[in-house]
C-alpha cells in the first residue's frame, strides 16, 4: 500500500517513523505483528524502528522480543521491572524512540498496521497528531456500549470531537510526546493533554480485526478509573497553571451562601427577637464560611507552590520563529 510523496510541515519528505508498542502477555501476536508492520513500513520507503515495551509480561513476550530483535536490528525492546501501564510504558518509550513520527498501536493484531500510512497522509495535512477511530469495532456488547457513553462523556467535558478517546492507535510528531507528561492511566488522554498544549488534532477511521489471541486487559474497572483520570485531565488542562482559580472560585461561592444564610438569621434575631442558637441552618452557616476561608487559603498557597516551582522554559509553546538569528533550542527530551 502506498503513500502520496506530499511533505509534512515541518518534517522531511520520507520522515523516520517509530512505532510504540506496549506488550503484556501477548507472546502469540508478537511475530505476526512484528512481520507486518514491518512490511508496511518498508514499503514506505521511509527508516524506522519498531519498539515494543514489554510492561511486566508473566509469558513468553518478552523471550520473544529478544528474538525478534536479534534477527532485525530494527527492531528493539525495553523491559520494565514490573507491570506499570501503558501510560509509564509509553512514556519511557517515547523518551527512547529516535524517529520523527511516532506510531502507537496495540499489540493484539486488532490495530491493523496496514493503515499506517493512512495516518500519514492524515499528517500530512498540517495536524500534529492524528487518532483512530474504530468505526466497526470488533468488540463485545459489554465493551462496546460503555465505551460510547464515555467517549460521549469525554466529548462534552474536554470539548474536543473525538469519536473515540480509547483507541490505541495514533500517529504524531515527535515533540507532542516529549511535550507531554504520561502517568497513571493518562493514556487515553493523550489528545486532551496535546490540544491543551496548543497542538491540532484529527482522527480516521481504521480498521479493528477480533482477537485472535490471548485476553482483554480491561474490566468494568477500567471505566471507573477513567472517569477519574478525566477529573485529573480537567484539573491539569484547565486550572494546572492557575489553582488559586479553582479552589478561590469554589471559596467564594460557598462564601456567599454561608455568609447569606449567617445574614438572613442575624436579621430573624434582631427583627423577630427568636433565639438562632440551636437552629441547624446556623451552624450550616458557619461551615460554609470556614470552609470558605480554608480553600482560599488553599487555592492561595497552591498558587506560592507553583510559583517556586513552575517550569519557565517556554519553548515547547513556539510553533514558529522567524528572524532570529539564535533560534531556540529544542526541548530536552525526558
Amino acid at each position: 500500500m502506498g503513500i502520496a510523496r506530499r511533505p509534512l510541515q515541518g518534517i522531511r519528505v520520507t520522515p523516520s517513523i517509530s512505532v510504540l508498542i506496549p506488550v503484556f502477555n501477548e507472546e502469540a501476536t508478537l511475530g505476526e505483528l512484528a512481520q507486518r508492520t514491518r512490511a508496511v513500513l518498508d514499503g514506505l520507503g521511509a527508516s524506522f524502528e519498531i519498539l515494543f515495551v514489554d510492561d511486566g509480561s508473566t509469558d513468553r513476550s518478552w523471550a520473544t522480543i529478544r528474538e525478534l530483535s536479534a534477527g532485525d536490528t530494527r527492531i528493539r525492546g525495553l523491559r520494565l521491572r514490573r507491570n506499570f501501564g501503558k501510560a509509564t510504558a509509553l512514556a519511557l518509550a517515547s523518551a527512547r524512540a529516535t524517529g520523527e513520527i511516532f506510531i502507537t498501536m496495540d499489540a493484539d493484531l486488532q490495530d491493523d498496521p496496514q493503515e499506517i500510512p493512512n495516518f500519514l497522509r492524515k499528517l500530512a495535512e498540517g495536524y500534529d497528531l492524528v487518532s483512530g477511530w474504530k468505526e466497526n469495532r470488533r468488540d463485545p456488547v459489554s465493551k462496546t456500549l460503555p465505551s460510547r457513553f464515555f467517549n460521549k462523556i469525554t466529548r462534552m467535558l474536554t470539548g474536543i470531537p473525538l469519536r473515540d478517546f480509547n483507541c490505541g492507535f495514533k500517529a504524531a510528531r515527535a515533540e507532542v510526546y516529549r511535550n507531554i507528561s504520561l502517568y497513571g492511566e493518562l493514556h487515553r488522554y493523550i489528545p486532551v493533554l496535546a490540544h491543551n498544549q496548543g497542538y491540532t488534532i484529527g482522527e480516521i477511521a481504521v480498521l479493528h480485526h477480533p482477537r485472535q489471541a490471548g485476553q482483554s486487559k480491561y474490566g468494568f474497572e477500567r471505566y471507573a478509573r477513567g472517569f477519574l483520570d478525566l477529573l485529573t485531565v480537567l484539573l491539569i488542562t484547565r486550572y494546572g497553571r492557575r489553582p488559586g482559580h479553582l479552589f478561590g472560585g469554589i471559596g467564594i461561592v460557598l462564601g456567599l451562601v454561608g455568609s447569606l444564610t449567617l445574614l438572613y438569621l442575624t436579621g430573624v434575631w434582631f427583627v423577630g427577637d427568636t433565639p438562632i442558637g440551636n437552629r441547624p441552618l446556623l451552624f450550616l452557616g458557619m461551615l460554609l464560611v470556614i470552609l470558605s476561608v480554608q480553600l482560599l487559603s488553599l487555592g492561595l498557597l497552591a498558587e506560592l507552590i507553583l510559583n517556586r516551582t513552575e517550569d519557565r522554559r517556554l519553548t515547547p509553546l513556539l510553533a514558529e520563529e522567524q528572524g532570529f538569528t539564535n533560534p531556540a533550542a529544542a526541548p530536552p527530551a525526558w
